[in-house]
């Protein structure tokens, strides 16, 4: 677990694009489903929440934007109409999967894009010497714990 700051107003939701070849294409601005179909006239747009298996695959309609925040899929026109079986489904998630984090580790670890702190490495003999010292100021406790006292007050409104 990293250390993370809040991020939400710095990034920008975009609208995700699963290509066949399995590269991810992003859309941080508003884009119709017929402007991705120009630049790949072998396939078809999908959202993948429309997606089951054993169900029929359909296309989303031309005028449609992709919507931020979206996963969407392009599938190859044989796909069009057709029943996706639980391995084609499989086999779309991997590459959704794979996609998805080739893009997070562009030098980031956490999926909400920030930078995150690498931690000071502390050797450790002086970490033990830490705990040690810390055991020994509860005046008896266990080694390495202290008794710890709950400190709350009350607040009145």
């Amino acid at each position: 677990m990293g250390i993370c700051s809040s991020c939400d107003s710095n990034h920008v939701a975009t609208a995700k694009l699963i290509l066949q070849d399995g590269r991810l294409q992003e859309f941080p601005y508003p884009v119709k489903a017929s402007y991705v179909i120009q630049t790949n006239p072998t396939c078809f747009i999908c959202n993948s929440d429309e997606m089951d298996f054993d169900d029929v695959v359909s296309a989303i309609e031309e005028d449609e934007e992709l919507q931020p925040g979206q996963l969407y899929f392009a599938l190859p026109l044989s796909f069009l109409k057709h029943r996706l079986r639980a391995e084609e489904m499989a086999a779309l998630a991997v590459k959704a999967s794979s996609a998805l984090m080739k893009s997070n580790n562009r030098g980031e670890t956490c999926g909400c894009r920030c930078k995150t702190v690498t931690p000071f490495p502390v050797p450790e003999e002086s970490h033990r010497r830490k705990v040690a010292s810390a055991g020994s100021a509860g005046g008896g406790a266990k080694r390495g714990r202290r008794k710890l006292q709950a400190m709350l007050s009350v607040i009145p409104e």
